[in-house]
């Protein structure tokens, strides 16, 4: 069979294109370029440099693609209409739906390739025709939260070497290979922008707007950056630690005035930043709708948050609200909310839209 990597540069991808040419399938390395930058922040050129001695080293033939207009048009863009309107956009999960799944994937397939391989941690599996997303062995690593836009089509062409494989295993393998990416260090920061200064780098797309921070009594305690620097459930940053007349405890951020340019701010673990459910919208089931508008399953309301039992019930076409067993703290409009099942599948995900208090 053939099949198109995605190889970044990392570790993950790498071993994932040795394994599949140990299963003997015929493989080719594809290094996408989707942010370019004068200033050298982006790592990209050194990324390819590791692609190069990897490839070289596994004996599979590689190259590059830009989608650098296509990333700013599907994702980046949206990115910061998201902070313009006071959200926090996670664009992790649009970067796989719209440039790995997307641009990445029609090129494969005019390569002649049958299937792509990414190096997410995650699960595929076939049944009766229909394509299920499931969580990876290695539950530390599971990345099945950002793939939760994926459609049928998408998941049909994909395979996942690393689903069940630890991340020590990976590491070791690399290492065993004498792989130039063995020990490097896991990619944090904006999906394929990478680590930097995330004030500084928003600043330079959107004009701060400075104000008030006020408490929930409407009481002025502080001055922010810029709504757009802050998200709900925020502590740290907030530089009003030492105000007069306050309980001594952490400021938090409870919610944006965008109309008025406002941060509210409140002090101490009291009521105001959980709630009872959500509403999300955009959301797209894995691999169907269901029978029942209404059902009980487990969610995620960020990476890494352990499964939280809920009850869903689908209002719309691509809408459902999400009414939570035990309330939850700072649900951020932005985000993504997946559902799970109890046997690890996912359900799907969609755009937490916003929270509500029964």
């Amino acid at each position: 069979m053939k099949v198109v990597v995605g190889i970044s540069g990392g570790v993950d991808s790498s071993v994932a294109a040795y394994l599949l040419k140990k299963q003997g399938h015929e493989v080719i390395g594809l290094f996408m370029i989707n942010w370019e930058e004068k200033d050298g922040a982006c790592t990209a050129e050194e990324d390819y440099e590791d692609v190069k001695r990897v490839c070289n080293r596994l004996g599979i033939p590689y190259f590059s693609v830009n989608y650098a207009k296509e990333y700013y048009q599907r994702v980046f863009k949206y990115f910061l209409d998201e902070y313009k309107a006071g959200r926090t956009p996670n664009p992790d999960v649009l970067c796989n739906r719209e440039i790995k799944f997307g641009p990445f994937l029609d090129k494969a397939l005019a390569l002649g390739a049958d299937m792509i391989a990414t190096g997410h941690y995650a699960k595929k599996i076939e049944k009766d025709g229909k394509f299920y997303l499931a969580k990876a062995d290695d539950l530390n690593k599971d990345q099945s939260y950002f793939l939760n836009q994926l459609s049928q089509f998408q998941l049909s062409k994909v395979i996942f070497p690393l689903a069940e494989i630890s991340k020590p295993e990976v590491r070791q393998i690399a290492k065993e290979l004498e792989l130039s990416t063995a020990a490097k260090k896991d990619s944090t920061g904006i999906c394929f922008i990478g680590e930097r200064n995330f004030k500084k780098f928003l600043s330079e797309f959107l004009p701060a707007q400075p104000g008030d921070i006020v408490d929930n009594h409407g009481k002025v305690v502080g001055k922010h950056d810029g709504l757009m620097y802050y998200t709900l459930g925020q502590r740290r940053g907030l530089n009003i630690g030492g105000l007069k007349g306050g309980n001594g405890q952490r400021w938090f951020v409870l919610e944006k005035d965008i109309k008025n340019n406002r941060l509210i701010v409140s002090q101490g673990q009291d009521e105001h930043p959980f709630s009872d459910g959500l509403a999300a919208t955009d959301f797209n089931l894995i691999p169907e709708r269901p029978k029942q508008d209404e059902f009980v399953c487990f969610a995620k309301f960020r990476y890494r948050q352990p499964d939280q039992k809920v009850k869903v019930k689908i209002t719309g076409e691509k809408t459902i609200t999400v009414d939570f067993d035990q309330k939850q703290r700072a649900i951020t409009p932005g985000q993504f909310v997946v559902l799970y099942d109890e046997k690890g599948l996912c359900l799907g995900g969609g755009i937490i839209d916003k929270s509500y208090k029964n």
